[in-house]
């Protein structure tokens, strides 16, 4: 990591910083209100899943997502108005930073992100009794890994558009079908071999089945397929957002 990188990631901490609250707290609401109407509501109408109960199935699930959604939001309405309307990547070009540096600070910090949000609504779930684990210390740090990705396709996304409505089309028809068909809300066995078998392109998935076994302390040798599939994502793609987010600041 290079002192470039470390400045543009310094501005987005000072930035976040002075929201911090703000953003803490509305990360809260959302997981909350799907662990009551999932968890407590339809949770009292559905019978154990995998030995354990709805609340205590679907918790982890919330925390992996939560992280998700922090990532893909920072780099697809945060970076696209950085890009487009404050002018930030153009003003940070005035100095010695590449585009690179630029596009390497928005996904670590994304990243970054993605461990608090996540990590506050685990202490949450933690709160509520729904882990098992002295594993689930590790959370946060395996959030890292799917924090980065979901950076990363969310840049390539925002690399490759002009208006911000289209952000919208990635939130609705590629973010939440991978929430949605993750292993959050039921098991992944439940469905045909085939769709088995797509889930596992979903980055969402992996992170869903390595945060439920750190919570309830199911661990097995088969988490590092679903960690090794994170890593692969991320370094395949790395290059393609720095490409994307160059063309927008020539054209």
């Amino acid at each position: 990591m290079t002192l470039q990188v470390l400045s543009v990631l310094k501005r987005h901490l000072t930035v976040f910083r002075r929201t911090l609250i703000t953003n803490v707290t509305y990360s809260l609401i959302e997981p909350l209100l799907y662990l009551s109407a999932m968890g407590f509501g339809v949770g009292s109408y559905v019978e154990a899943m995998d030995g354990m109960s709805y609340m205590q199935f679907i918790a982890p699930g919330m925390v992996a997502s939560s992280a998700m959604w922090a990532s893909t939001f920072e780099c697809t309405y945060g970076s696209f108005m950085r890009l487009h309307f404050e002018k930030t990547f153009h003003a940070m070009l005035a100095a010695p930073v590449s585009v690179g540096d630029v596009v390497a600070g928005e996904i670590l910090f994304a990243a970054i992100k993605n461990i608090v949000f996540g990590s506050v609504v685990l202490a949450v779930v933690a709160a509520l009794g729904q882990v098992h684990s002295l594993w689930a210390l590790l959370i946060p740090l395996f959030l890292v890994l799917p924090g980065l990705v979901f950076a990363i396709l969310a840049l390539i996304y925002t690399g490759s558009i002009k208006h911000i409505d289209y952000l919208n089309y990635y939130i609705t028809l590629f973010i939440t079908p991978l929430f949605l068909f993750s292993g959050v809300f039921f098991p992944a066995s439940s469905l045909p071999g085939w769709a088995q078998a797509l889930l596992w392109a979903n980055p969402l998935f992996h992170t869903v089945e390595v945060c439920r076994a750190l919570a309830l302390g199911q661990l097995a040798p088969g988490l590092w397929s679903h960690v090794s599939v994170l890593l692969v994502l991320t370094v395949l793609l790395a290059r393609l957002p720095v490409r994307l987010i160059s063309r927008q600041l020539i054209s």
